[in-house]
């Protein structure tokens, strides 16, 4: 994409309602807009951050056995008010009417529409266990939505559902939920701890908040030092065998909400324990029958008789993840963002645009990491070269390949890698090979 085509309008100023990083850079680097307290455009940069993020939980869930739907974001009072939720489900629900005085709700979580779904489509143990998931846009009407796409009322989230015959089954499905939750932040470049939570408004029996480390965290957390160092990487996963050896793994090393946490009984020495904040990236909760009992989500047990079916749900917040990604990653000039959700992996820089070779060597360039299938953004513009490398670090794509014309008299380009900082010149030959691996 050459850049003097791309709709990216940046900021050179911080807009003083930014409190955080996350909100500041988004806005700065043309990511999205604010449409109303809460709700938020998202600009094509930012779409494609999004899009990718929800590649990766989806390419996660559909191996951990999970098939994809999708559900309306308005759904049916009446359901709600079956599973006893509507009434007391509070303020933040967005509650509505149509026209024939129907009452209504935009979909704060799924598990009501997910239930009817499964009630009326299955019946017997032997189409059991079931994975369902989607990816949709969900409202909860925040009393002080703040801190940009963080707290929004408005956001994009990917909700998952099992549903299994007894316990064992459903235990199995959140250990796969579990395992997947791991591996999906680690392919976004994130050290995500899981920690036993309370479950709140969604109910259930047991329940983990995925929480990354990061000083703008809403929530106050604690954990052995020793996470720092654990990770899924390397560690081989079979979905179809018995994941409670890595579910324990993860689950060894102390690691508390300040909700969870008594010092007093706190297991970790003061040395070696990890005080500081973190931002939920994901939950998941097993409810056993909290939603089947009361919607009749039942099936025929091998002795005729009928049973409410055992369930569990799962969440990732997917907008959230942009702001929780650059949170956990960035500095002073600006976003760093993991390979694995850059909106584009390499920044081309022309230093001079009215240079006759400089604009053929950046063209070449641009047309051969195309054709490598590298994913370019192509600063093509007639602009000083200190807003261009500036805006380049700003929007923190993970590489940056510079055409000067002083370069250009000795055979050479710049690359620098955003993480690091480091610079080299290469020749040309040189940096493409690099760039395209």
């Amino acid at each position: 994409m050459r850049l003097s085509a791309y709709f990216l309008p940046i900021l050179k100023e911080t807009p003083a309602e930014a409190q955080i990083a996350s909100h500041r850079l988004m806005l700065r680097a043309g990511m999205v807009r604010q449409a109303s307290a809460g709700i938020y455009s998202w600009l094509p940069m930012g779409f494609k951050v999004l899009q990718k993020i929800g590649q990766v939980v989806r390419e996660e869930q559909n191996a951990a056995g999970a098939q994809e739907m999708l559900m309306p974001t308005i759904q049916s009072a009446d359901l709600w008010r079956q599973s006893g939720r509507y009434d007391g489900y509070g303020k933040e629900m967005l509650r509505i009417k149509d026209r024939h005085d129907r009452e209504m709700l935009y979909g704060p979580t799924n598990e009501e529409q997910i239930t009817e779904i499964f009630r009326s489509s299955v019946r017997s143990y032997k189409d059991l266990p079931r994975m369902l998931y989607h990816i949709q846009w969900k409202f909860r009407d925040e009393v002080r939505p703040r801190f940009g796409v963080m707290r929004g009322r408005e956001f994009l989230m990917k909700d998952a559902y099992s549903f299994d015959v007894d316990y064992e089954g459903a235990k199995r499905a959140y250990n796969k939920m579990f395992v997947a939750y791991l591996r999906t932040f680690d392919r976004l470049g994130l050290k995500a701890i899981p920690m036993a939570a309370d479950t709140g408004p969604i109910g259930g029996d047991m329940s983990h908040e995925f929480i990354i480390l990061a000083e703008t965290g809403e929530s106050q957390v604690f954990c052995h030092k020793g996470w720092m160092d654990l990770g899924i990487s390397g560690i081989e996963v079979d979905y179809q065998g018995d994941l409670q050896p890595v579910v324990d793994k993860f689950t060894s090393l102390y690691a508390a909400t300040d909700e969870k946490h008594v010092p007093a009984e706190c297991p970790v020495p003061a040395a070696d324990l990890i005080e500081t904040r973190g931002i939920e990236v994901g939950h998941i909760f097993y409810f056993a029958s909290k939603y089947s009992e009361p919607l009749k989500a039942e099936v025929q047990m091998p002795d005729g008789a009928t049973a409410p079916v055992h369930m569990g749900s799962y969440g990732i917040g997917v907008s959230r993840l942009v702001g929780g990604i650059i949170e956990a990653s960035h500095d002073e000039a600006g976003i760093i963002w993991p390979e694995s959700v850059a909106p584009f992996k390499v920044g081309l820089v022309n230093l001079k645009a009215g240079d006759a070779e400089c604009t053929r060597v950046c063209d070449d360039l641009y047309a051969k990491l195309n054709a490598a299938g590298i994913e370019v953004l192509y600063d093509d513009r007639d602009e000083r070269p200190g807003p261009k490398l500036a805006g380049m670090d700003l929007i923190g794509l993970p590489w940056q390949l510079v055409v000067g014309p002083r370069g250009l008299q000795n055979g050479l380009v710049e690359i620098k890698h955003r993480r690091t900082g480091e610079k080299h010149e290469l020749s040309i030959d040189s940096a493409l090979s690099k760039l395209i691996g």
